[in-house]
Parts: C-alpha cells; structure tokens; sequence
C-alpha cells in the first residue's frame, strides 16, 4: 500500500501543478470567489445527511449560556451560516471568515432564521480572532473547518483565549482514516487536487491530537462514520470545556 500512495500521490501532485500555477500567478484568488456559492450549493447535502449529528451535538449549548440566560456565540468559519437552524432562541452570534465573499450568503441565512441576533462578521482567519476580547464569549463553534486552517494549534489557542471560563468550543471535523484502510490511501493519493477544489482543505489531518493537546478542562470527543463519501467519513465530534 505505501508504494501504490508513492506513485499514485505523485501522479496527482503533477496533475496539480496547472492549479499551483494558477495560485503562483494569482489567479487562484478568482476561484475564492466562486467557492462560498460551491459551499452554499454543497451544505444543503451535508446537513441533510448529517442533521441527526448536528442536532444531537448542539443540543446543549444553552447549559453554556451567561447568568441571566444570553448566549454570545461566536462562529469560527461560518461560511453561509449552515448551522444556524441548530442554534437556540436569542442566541447572538459574532461571524468569522477569511473569506469576505461569504458576507452576502450570511445575510440571507440570517433572513431565515429570525430567532437569531446578527452581532457582526469579522473578516479573519481562525489564528487571529482579531478585535474579539479575552474571555468575552460564550461558545465558539467550529465545523469543517481545521481540515483548512493553516495552523490548527494557533486557532485552538485563539478558542481558548476568547472563551469565558467554563464555556466551550464545539466542533465536527473530518479526519484521517484508519492506516490499514484503503480510504486513508486515497485521502494521500487525492490530497494535491482535493486541496485546490476544497479551497485549502485536507483530508490527511489527524484533528483529535491537536484537541487532546490543547489544554481544556474537559474534552468530549467521539470517532464517528459519517453518512457521507468515503473519503470524508471519518468525523470527529464533540466539545470541550475551558
């Protein structure tokens, strides 16, 4: 199997060179445009398939409220807003992304949800929470997004900073496959092209590590086999208390 990842990894490291080009040159940035209405497109599936998930790890958020019973949310990587239907009542949400095309996609979704509040959308990656105070909300959510970070300890830490004491981090994440499974040779084989096409996704990312390392109080984590492709049923969810 590692010769067949060899040869097979470096087949499609050659077939990306055009989108390493592309990046190189600039002209990649054209594709982050176009990416949120691919998300937009792509999320509706996802929450279909993965409801029963979402519905059971976001059911507990309101135990994290503020006395007095508010709830200050903050998103990291909202995209189009697909978790907000699993939010609670009156739940104040601040919005992060690096991609500001994702702005016109969170108005719409906030639209839909009218038992929402709309605190405002930050425009910045999940390392640099900037202009979000120290241990100033509630929870942070994250889902499907430290596949792309580009420093998933240095967002972690970034969690735990804007975190009240006793809040949480919630997360979903897909996840490395088992070694002795054909999936996880794919997840190799595929990366070089997945990469470009998921805008800085990767399927190679063994998440709970960094989780397990990052100094919560306490960590719920589940290994679960998502109802999805195969190349991205291995998921890891839960949440973790500061």
């Amino acid at each position: 199997m590692g010769l067949f990842i060899f040869i097979f990894t470096v087949f499609f490291q050659i077939l990306s060179l055009p989108l390493q080009f592309l990046e190189l040159v600039g002209i990649y940035r054209y594709y982050k445009k176009f990416f949120p209405y691919l998300l937009f497109k792509i999320a509706d599936t996802y929450n279909r398939k993965m409801h029963a998930h979402k519905k059971d790890l976001f059911s507990n958020l309101s135990q994290f409220s503020s006395p007095g019973g508010s709830l200050l949310l903050l998103e990291i990587g909202c995209g189009n807003g697909a978790n907000f239907e699993f939010y609670p009542a009156s739940c104040r949400i601040i919005c992060t992304d690096p991609n500001p095309n994702f702005d016109k996609y969170l108005h719409s979704a906030f639209a839909k949800n009218s038992h929402l509040k709309f605190d405002s959308f930050v425009v910045t990656p999940g390392e640099s929470l900037k202009g979000i105070a120290d241990g100033s909300v509630d929870v942070v959510v994250c889902t499907l997004v430290l596949c792309s970070v580009r420093n998933t300890k240095a967002v972690l830490k970034e969690v735990r900073r804007v975190l009240k004491r006793g809040g949480a981090f919630f997360f979903m994440e897909h996840v490395i496959a088992d070694p002795s499974t054909w999936v996880h040779a794919f997840q190799h084989v595929l990366q070089p092209l997945w990469y470009y096409f998921g805008d800085g996704c990767e399927l190679t990312r063994a998440t709970w590590k960094e989780l397990e390392e990052a100094e919560f109080s306490e960590l719920k984590l589940r290994h679960i086999q998502a109802p999805l492709m195969p190349l991205i049923k291995p998921h890891v969810i839960g949440y973790a208390v500061k």
